[in-house]
C-alpha cells in the first residue's frame, strides 16, 4: 500500500464513527463497507491528498484510484471517483479499459456507481463519443452495476442534449429489467434527456409505458409538465 493511500485510511479511521457509519448503511439494500465518515470530510480528505498528486502522471494517480477501490470501503472508493475526474483533461481513449474495469471489478452500491459513472465515465464518453457503443454493452451484461452505469454514464452528457438516439436505445435493452436500482438508473437517463428533448422522450415513454415498469416511469416523467405526466401515469 502506498504512503498515499494509508494516510487516507488512517484519516478516515480517525474521523469515523458508528453512529455515522450505521446511518449510511440505511441507504443501502446490499452490504456496504463503510468507515462511517461524513461526506463533507471524506471530501476534504480526498481533496487534501489530492495535492501529494499534483507532480505525479495520470498512470500514477489511477494506480492509487485502484488501491483506494480495492479496500472495498464506500468513503475511499468516492475519493478514487473524484481523483479520476480530476485528472478529467489528460484523458486518453485507452483510459476507457480502467474504467470499465473498476465498474466491472470494483463497484458493488449504487453510490459508487453514480459517482464514478456520471462524472468520470460522463466526462469520457463527452470526450470520446465513439465509446457509447461500449456502454450498449454494459446495458446487455449480467452485472447489474454494469447496466446501471450504461445509464447513468449518460445522465451528465443528456443533460447537454446529447446522444439521444443511443439513450432511447439503451432505454429498449435495459426497458424489462427485473431490477430496481437499474430501472431507476434508466429513468433518471430518460429523465435528464428530457429537459432537452422532451418530445422525443415523452413520445417514447407514451410508446413504451403499457410495458415500462412504474418504477422508470415515474423517474423519467418526473421533469415534465404536469399535463404530460398525467398523460404519461394514465391508463
Amino acid at each position: 500500500m502506498s504512503i498515499i493511500s494509508s494516510k487516507i485510511r488512517s484519516e478516515l479511521t480517525e474521523f469515523s464513527d458508528e453512529k455515522t457509519r450505521k446511518s449510511g448503511l440505511r441507504f443501502f439494500k446490499e452490504e456496504v463497507k463503510l468507515h462511517g465518515v461524513k461526506s463533507s470530510i471524506v471530501i476534504k480528505v480526498g481533496r487534501d491528498a489530492f495535492k501529494a498528486l499534483a507532480d505525479k502522471s495520470k498512470s500514477t494517480t489511477f494506480e492509487l484510484c485502484e488501491e483506494l477501490w480495492r479496500s472495498g470501503y464506500l468513503e475511499e472508493s468516492l475519493i478514487a471517483c473524484h481523483w479520476s475526474y480530476r485528472v478529467r483533461k489528460e484523458y486518453e481513449p485507452e483510459d476507457f479499459a480502467v474504467f470499465e474495469k473498476w465498474v466491472r471489478t470494483y463497484v458493488g452500491n449504487w453510490a459508487s456507481c453514480d459517482t464514478l459513472c456520471n462524472h468520470t465515465v460522463g466526462e469520457f464518453i463527452e470526450r470520446y463519443p465513439q465509446y457509447v457503443l461500449c456502454l450498449k454493452q454494459w446495458a446487455a451484461t449480467k452485472n447489474r452495476w454494469m447496466r446501471r452505469a450504461a445509464a447513468v454514464s449518460l445522465i451528465i452528457p443528456a443533460r447537454h442534449g446529447k446522444f439521444v438516439k443511443e439513450i432511447l436505445e439503451i432505454a429498449d435493452a435495459l426497458l424489462l429489467d427485473q431490477d430496481d436500482l437499474v430501472q431507476k438508473g434508466y429513468g433518471w437517463m430518460l429523465k435528464a434527456a428530457s429537459q432537452a428533448h422532451q418530445k422525443e422522450i415523452f413520445d417514447y415513454i407514451m410508446e413504451k409505458k403499457a410495458i415500462m415498469p412504474r418504477t422508470a416511469l415515474r423517474y423519467a416523467i418526473e421533469k415534465m409538465p404536469k399535463e404530460l405526466r398525467t398523460q404519461a401515469m394514465g391508463k
